[in-house]
């Protein structure tokens, strides 16, 4: 089978966060299944995302393209797209934008409301919907009236190459020190202010508390000034945009793992930090329970039940353990050959079944 994949999320991993390790992770464990995955990406490079997002979009109208016997298009990516030589098309949503917006204001709000109508449109109009949880496929049903529930193929981790970056790494947790970690993008919606309010609600409680938080986004200069105002420096480590290697070392050396987030669409860093050993604590919200199945889940935005929540976790190291080698059980089913194969049984369904869609719109304009 030959797959296009359309997306213009940065092919990084410091700029393109999550939709970037799930969609590249997925094109390597179908190219070891012998399926023929090529990229169309962006060629032009402007300052505003948004604007270079669209740009790009538009031009997918006369874009002279390979044959392919399906075309993915990730999240807004491709609402534009032409049917000639596109084969059958397939809308697979990483982040329901309409649903992330909502914690959104300003700027931020009014550019994700443009891309949220080019969502809106690509699911329309697209062949299939695909999604990452069962929380997603509601909120994709809810928020652009689709008549049906898109399919749920999760998100996926390449376990052997987890393996191999944590054992390249011989750092262990720090010797006197309780460490929590924390990964994301810097978005009100990651609430990374609760975290802080928590270590600093656990400060005196836990003496030797750090808190390690590895990201970047709009959000920085917020949170550093909570983290001043709470008189958290001795206490805080920021780690930006770091490498790989350098994110494999940092679940090597914490204690736990926390992010409150309360709107996900599945969250690939709690299957990292499974795949690392490390007990969760998180917000039970959107997405989470359906991933950490067996994490200690708090009260969304609730920075008291967070702080005792990772409090709990610190006074029992047998019940962090425990939850780290039920996490290790658990994140062996989004192991990348068996999702790769489940979202290609998906495809191939597609593809044999003529004009019929897996998931019909509502509406289905081609405009």
């Amino acid at each position: 089978m030959r797959l296009r994949f359309i997306t213009s999320t940065p092919l990084e991993v410091s700029r393109g966060s999550g939709t970037f390790v799930g969609v590249t992770t997925l094109a390597d464990a179908l190219r070891a299944l012998g399926v023929s995955v090529e990229f169309l990406t962006p060629r032009i490079k402007l300052p505003i995302y948004t604007a270079q997002r669209l740009l790009f979009n538009e031009t997918l109208r006369w874009r002279q393209l390979s044959p392919a016997d399906v075309t993915v298009g990730f999240d807004m990516d491709g609402y534009s797209l032409s049917r000639q030589d596109a084969g059958r098309h397939v809308a697979s949503i990483k982040g329901v934008i309409a649903d992330e917006m909502r914690f959104e204001s300003g700027l931020t709000r009014a550019t994700m409301q443009i891309q949220a109508a080019c969502e809106r449109k690509h699911v329309q109009r697209a062949d299939a919907v695909i999604t990452t949880s069962r929380y997603s496929a509601q909120r994709l049903q809810s928020l652009y009236r689709l008549s049906e529930k898109p399919d749920v193929v999760p998100e996926l981790i390449d376990l052997s190459a987890w393996k191999k970056l944590l054992e390249a790494e011989t750092a262990k947790q720090k010797p006197g020190r309780f460490v929590v970690l924390s990964v994301g993008r810097f978005y009100p919606r990651k609430r990374f202010d609760v975290l802080l309010r928590a270590a600093a609600r656990l400060r005196g409680r836990i003496p030797e508390l750090e808190v390690r938080i590895v990201g970047g986004g709009p959000e920085s200069t917020r949170l550093e000034k909570i983290c001043r105002d709470e008189n958290l420096q001795n206490v805080v480590t920021w780690r930006k945009d770091i490498s790989q290697q350098d994110l494999a070392r940092e679940y090597q050396s914490c204690d736990l793992f926390c992010l409150p987030s309360v709107q996900e669409g599945f969250g690939i860093v709690f299957l990292e930090a499974m795949a690392a050993g490390k007990p969760i604590v998180a917000a039970r919200a959107a997405a989470v329970p359906e991933v950490v199945r067996q994490g200690l889940l708090v009260e969304p935005d609730n920075d008291e039940a967070l702080a005792a929540a990772i409090e709990r976790l610190h006074q029992d190291p047998d019940l962090r353990q425990s939850l780290a080698h039920e996490g290790r059980e658990v994140v062996t089913q989004f192991d990348a050959p068996a999702v790769a194969a489940i979202f290609l049984r998906k495809l191939e369904e597609l593809n044999h079944v003529g004009a019929d869609p897996l998931v019909r719109p509502a509406s289905r304009s081609r405009a």
